[in-house]
């Protein structure tokens, strides 16, 4: 039996449980209602505009789910709208600015400085949905979470 922990922070969702492997992937941790319900529904975390923002409001630029999962067992996923900037992510307008910076190519998004630790600790980045009209399916896996946040900034620092 897997224990998974799950909850909603600000709009983040977060789980958190033992590292998985094999057939721990299939079992009834990852199925049923626990990943149907309204944390991943559209909408539902979308919220106003940032009070500073000046767009021109004709609807998201980008409809994206931003989501993060660690061999380690944690994960955590964040809607993010652009145009107006909104969604769960805590700095949407910071967010939007970096991949419109990029052309919505998140590898394209210049690595920040600083060290990691050299631990293997892999975790996998992924970004879905719908930018200025084009379909997304991004993933990208690093060595551990401090590559990820140093290769993806303030656009993964949820």
């Amino acid at each position: 039996m897997i224990r998974m922990t799950m909850g909603l922070v600000a709009g983040t969702l977060f789980l958190a449980g033992p590292a998985l492997a094999g057939p721990a992937l299939a079992g009834p941790a990852f199925a049923g209602p626990a990943f149907a319900g309204p944390a991943f529904a559209g909408s539902a975390l979308a919220g106003p505009p940032d009070p500073g923002y000046v767009g021109g409001g004709r609807g998201p630029g980008a409809d994206l789910t931003l989501t993060y999962a660690a061999e380690a067992g944690f994960a955590a996923a964040v809607k993010l709208e652009c145009d107006p900037p909104g969604g769960g992510h805590p700095k949407p307008v910071d967010a939007c600015a970096e991949l419109t910076a990029v052309g919505g190519d998140p590898d394209k998004i210049e690595p920040g400085r600083g060290a990691c630790m050299m631990i293997y600790a892999p975790i996998t980045a992924e970004i879905t949905g719908d930018w200025q009209g084009t379909a997304v399916d991004w993933r990208h896996t690093y060595g551990n979470s401090c590559e990820m946040k140093r290769a993806l900034g303030v656009l993964f620092a949820f």
